[in-house]
């Protein structure tokens, strides 16, 4: 079985052991840099490619069937945009330096804010509410764009409006079910452009 739930818990844990790897280097004295940047530089790749992931593939279809799906949805945009805040700002500096490790703690505090309520709120919604058969093909689509996407290089990673995204989706739901009477999977892929719509436009 490839479940989405699951495959998205997997990868919360992974963020949560590579924070912690991170913890353990900063400790050290001296301060190894290159140490530093081999744990953030796939860790910051992997946080923007699990969000776009997410964005393209499982919320909308928590926003099909799921109970509380739209207050849920709203939040966890505003979490992604939050984490990729950080993860850019860290760009902007040397590893390991003072406001390197600032947006790294961003990053972070956002994310560990995203992975409590996403637990909580959004992946316990999608138990109750999507089939066991349903679930394990969206992870199979999952687990596929994270394998294409190994570095974020050929997506966009740029903030999105949480509001304009639902709407967004809603519409598409609506076309989709208006023209086959039952959405198709696969039927959202690679609209993540048209729906992204930047905070600062």
């Amino acid at each position: 079985m490839a479940d989405i739930v699951e495959l998205i818990f997997e990868d919360h844990q992974w963020f949560r052991r590579q924070f912690a790897d991170l913890d353990e280097l900063r400790a050290q004295s001296p301060r190894d840099c290159a140490a530093l940047e081999a744990v953030w530089k796939p860790l910051a790749r992997r946080l923007d490619v699990h969000a776009v992931a997410e964005e393209e593939i499982f919320y909308p279809q928590l926003l099909r069937v799921g109970d509380d799906a739209r207050p849920e949805t709203l939040d966890a945009i505003g979490d992604h945009n939050d984490i990729r805040d950080g993860v850019h700002d860290a760009e902007k500096h040397a590893v390991g330096d003072a406001q390197w490790w600032a947006a790294v703690r961003r990053a972070r505090e956002a994310n560990d804010e995203h992975m409590a309520e996403e637990e909580r709120e959004g992946l316990a919604d999608f138990r109750r509410t999507a089939t066991a058969a349903f679930r394990d093909a969206l992870g199979r689509r999952f687990a596929a764009y994270l394998s294409e996407h190994r570095t974020a290089d050929d997506i966009d990673t740029s903030d999105i409006d949480p509001e304009g995204y639902v709407e967004e989706v809603a519409e598409e739901l609506s076309e989709d079910e208006g023209h086959t009477g039952s959405l198709r999977i696969g039927s959202m892929k690679d609209r993540g452009t048209r729906r992204r719509v930047h905070r600062d436009a």
